[in-house]
């Protein structure tokens, strides 16, 4: 972008921004530059632009389409995938600012919040009045409902609850051109026309910029309690999740780490977690009479071989546990002080065969790949530790991510079921969709943002 453009882009961003929302040091505008996520690109920004009004998002993207700039919507930028990463020359749009709960309707059971909500605030103000908000990811501290939203995040609990995409009733979104979108409902039952919220949900910013969110609730639960199963394999572990799913039994959290997991959480945290294990299973139930349920399913896990069943006695304990799953992905990057953490998932009748699979993968490419898994879910996180000073390493990590990634879609799953695509695995979504798939998705870019100013370089463009 030439100096000319990037000062007439300034200087027309300021018609209709207060001069605190747009930041132009460099220094500044490179710490906006990129997501969480390993080996993508990211380029420099021309201009951060920090909304706190719909009108605001409007003038930004009424700018942007007038002089042809492409724009990149962020929310905390905790992605994986690379999907916030700037594009050289971008403005870049943050929407941290538009933090606001708008509304909380216990008889309607819905919220109505700014993308710039923090997923834990949320669960927290809606609990004030007897509601829950299902959807929490590890991040759910940091992450926002906006950033939720456009990867279409899960989380812990989507075993029972489900994830994101199940909570969006309706949006409010600015389009490329600068108008303003209203989508979806606030009613229980909705279905007039096309279902446009739907396909804002994952789609990374790349359609539209969602500048506010009706979302459902339901009431809250009682105090859940779990159970933690050891195994001497990752295949008895998985067993026993299919023993639990074929029975009918609904927990509300079904987690498993590997045996690496479990020593990288002690090591970072002296958890006391039993690492004489092969496969830690934890089971969590949200009902009536939660003991009751555990006992079912810890019987079920000895049936399938568990070493030893311990379900927690109360909340404090079952908090202890969930905490330590909670720490498996921070604890896996101090292993080697760099992670890439991919995002398989699979059938749940494959998940034994998968981590098996990751096993096999690690010893090939003499690599430390810990797994921890909603496995409720059939959703894997295998995480790649790796020295990124080591450029031999670095290559082995980058091929081993990716047979990862074929290996599930072998078993029949998904290159992602929470992360998104961003930039990480564009070359995979491909490979997923087919030709017509990926024709199909390119026009509905097309007739939402025909210049092809949201969020380039993501997905499949």
């Amino acid at each position: 972008m030439s100096r000319t453009l990037i000062e007439q882009l300034r200087a027309d961003l300021a018609q209709g921004l207060p001069a605190e929302a747009i930041v132009t040091d460099p220094d500044i505008t490179a710490s906006y530059a990129h997501d969480m996520a390993s080996f993508c690109d990211a380029g420099a920004p021309a201009v951060v632009v920090l909304p706190r009004t719909v009108e605001e998002v409007q003038h930004v993207m009424r700018t942007a389409t007038a002089l042809r700039v492409p724009v990149v919507p962020q929310g905390a930028r905790t992605g994986l995938s690379g999907g916030a990463n700037a594009t050289d020359g971008c403005i870049v749009l943050s929407l941290v600012k538009m933090d606001r709960i708008l509304e909380i309707s216990p008889v309607d059971r819905i919220a109505v919040v700014e993308p710039g909500v923090i997923n834990a605030t949320l669960s927290r103000a809606v609990n004030e009045h007897g509601l829950y908000y299902p959807p929490d990811p590890s991040s759910w501290e940091m992450c926002t409902i906006g950033g939720n939203i456009g990867t279409a995040s899960g989380g812990l609990c989507c075993v029972k609850y489900g994830v994101t995409a199940e909570y969006v009733l309706g949006l409010d979104v600015v389009l490329a051109d600068g108008r303003l979108l209203s989508t979806g409902r606030r009613t229980a039952k909705g279905v007039a026309g096309y279902d446009l919220t739907r396909l804002f949900v994952g789609s990374e910013g790349s359609l539209g910029i969602v500048v506010k969110a009706t979302l459902a609730l339901k009431p809250q639960p009682p105090q859940q309690l779990v159970l933690a199963a050891e195994f001497a394999s990752a295949a008895a572990a998985c067993d026993a999740v299919c023993r639990i799913m074929e029975g009918g039994h609904v927990p509300s959290l079904l987690e498993l780490m590997d045996r690496t997991t479990v020593k990288a959480v002690n090591d970072m945290a002296h958890m006391g977690l039993p690492e004489t294990t092969e496969a830690l299973l934890l089971a969590a139930f949200d009902t009536p009479d939660p003991a009751s349920d555990l006992a079912a399913v810890g019987a079920l896990c000895e049936a399938a071989g568990a070493t030893q069943v311990v379900p927690a006695e109360d909340a404090a304990e079952s908090e202890l546990l969930l905490q330590a799953r909670r720490l498996s992905l921070t604890a896996l990057e101090a292993v080697k002080g760099t992670t890439m953490i991919d995002d398989v998932c699979v059938p749940r009748s494959k998940l034994g065969e998968l981590l098996e699979g990751v096993e096999r993968i690690a010893d090939k490419y003499a690599l430390t790949i810990g797994v921890c898994a909603h496995a409720g879910d059939g959703n894997t996180h295998p995480t790649v530790c790796f020295d990124a000073q080591d450029a031999d390493e670095g290559r082995r990590a980058r091929e081993s991510f990716d047979e990862i990634m074929a290996l599930g879609l072998e078993l029949g799953g998904t290159i992602t079921g929470e992360h998104g695509v961003g930039v990480l695995k564009k070359e995979w979504l491909a490979r997923e969709l087919g030709p017509v798939g990926v024709e199909m998705q390119q026009a509905v870019k097309a007739a939402f943002d025909p210049l092809g100013l949201l969020n380039p370089g993501k997905l499949f463009t």
